[in-house]
């Protein structure tokens, strides 16, 4: 199907859902009625993201007040309030997968330190055989998790605001939002159960339409308001798919940062969207939504449809070099510029390089076979001759004919940055 059909059908898909909810045949939990009209009658307002506030609610149990539990190394992280977005020059030679201890990491309050013997996995709702509402929901162990088939899926994970630094810095566009360069994304290799088998084995009804998994982390505080625990629906086809419950990362167990013991695992979409820390599961037979597909992960501005777009699912294309900004190199001595490229959208096909600022284009070595769901990583040999500042560029196109533009549709949070990259060095 092309993009723009797919567009199209998502957001004729949107529309549905929304006006299933006006005539009474959706839940809002944590959206107000203002909220999903402005969706639904396309205000001409854009709407920004809230400043976050501090999260103020009885959450699991902190062994101290940091956010983040893992050690964060400044040659391999750069700290973002609750967030640590790895250094791409700490990748360089790390192999096709992100090792845990550099995996970047997203949170929305604090990592909650909890314990696999006392988790629980809860069930419930309208799309239950025999569970109406939250009645007779249906339970799993870690280890009842663990005694399923089990599937094992090499995957990228990225935040959907990845590179929105640079919507301000390359194309003068007021965003907000954490300021991503390009390190909020990671490769690992995920051990764990088909959320489709947990699904069917928890008494899946036909007429199921919505899988809201929810976190237990603490509940979210932004702009003055408590919006729960982090909740995102997923459309029941998807959640049939490739959606795993995730137990393992890279052949360990989860680590706290990255949602021990379980966390939810979405191949190829924004990173929202792989809840972590998963307490429960509400299987719907009435559409959902929640704050993070309504008020977040929707593109506003004058580029996009009034009142928002669909919310947001795949990722976008995208590069990055391995190599710290401002590095500098020696006239005349040869180089081999390393690099990696990704897509939501499918396997990467082909990565051009340019080490002139853009004029000229020779295309990269790829070291990987193309798989999707992952990165490729490339090089290319380069021999500088002159001194003075250059910039290097790479351009992806995947298996979907998609390749990035010179320019990124901006919008007013900043999401899916997918223009070529300008990486800034010197020659000596």
């Amino acid at each position: 199907m092309p993009a723009s059909a797919a567009r199209h059908d998502e957001t004729a898909y949107d529309r549905h859902r929304l006006r299933q909810w006006l005539a009474g045949d959706a839940r809002a939990d944590g959206v107000g009625r203002r909220r999903l009209l402005t969706l639904l009658a396309a205000t001409a307002a854009a709407t920004a993201l809230p400043t976050p506030g501090p999260a103020r609610a009885d959450g699991p149990r902190r062994a101290s007040d940091a956010t983040i539990v893992k050690p964060l190394p400044p040659e391999s992280f750069i700290l973002r309030g609750t967030n640590a977005e790895t250094r791409w020059e700490a990748l360089r030679g790390t192999g096709r997968l992100t090792p845990n201890d550099l995996f970047f990491v997203r949170n929305h309050t604090a990592t909650p330190l909890l314990d696999a013997h006392d988790w629980r996995l809860r069930l419930w709702g309208s799309g239950l055989r025999g569970a109406p509402g939250e009645d007779r929901p249906v339970e799993f162990g870690y280890d009842d998790l663990r005694a399923l088939p089990s599937v094992t899926r090499t995957a990228f994970l990225e935040c959907a605001g990845n590179g929105r630094t640079y919507y301000a810095s390359q194309q003068g566009e007021a965003v907000t939002g954490t300021a991503w360069t390009l390190g909020a994304v990671g490769v690992a290799r995920w051990r764990g159960v088909r959320l489709a088998d947990v699904l069917r084995r928890a008494g899946l009804s036909s007429r199921a339409v919505d899988v809201q998994p929810r976190g237990l982390d603490a509940e979210y505080v932004s702009g003055g308001e408590n919006l729960g625990r982090v909740r995102r629906p997923l459309p029941l086809a998807k959640a049939l798919d490739d959606v795993l419950l995730a137990y393992e990362m890279n052949g360990e167990p989860l680590p706290p940062d990255h949602g021990y013991p379980v966390r939810v695992l979405v191949p190829s979409w924004v990173g929202i969207a792989s809840v972590k820390w998963v307490g429960d599961i509400e299987v719907s037979a009435q559409p959902l939504f929640s704050p993070w597909n309504t008020t977040f992960y929707r593109l506003f501005g004058s580029a996009h449809p009034e009142g928002g777009s669909a919310p947001l699912t795949r990722q976008t294309v995208k590069s990055a070099f391995e190599l710290v900004r401002g590095a500098a190199f020696p006239a005349g001595a040869g180089q081999v510029l390393h690099g990696r490229s990704w897509s939501g959208a499918g396997a990467i096909a082909r990565v051009d390089v340019s080490t002139d600022g853009g004029a000229n284009w020779r295309p990269a070595r790829l070291h990987d076979r193309p798989r999707p769901d992952s990165w490729t990583r490339w090089s290319v040999p380069w021999r500088p001759v002159a001194p003075g500042p250059v910039e290097l560029l790479a351009r992806a196109t995947d298996t979907a004919g998609r390749s990035q533009p010179d320019v990124a549709v901006p919008n007013a949070q900043g999401y899916l940055f997918d223009a070529v990259v300008r990486h800034p060095v010197t020659v000596y």
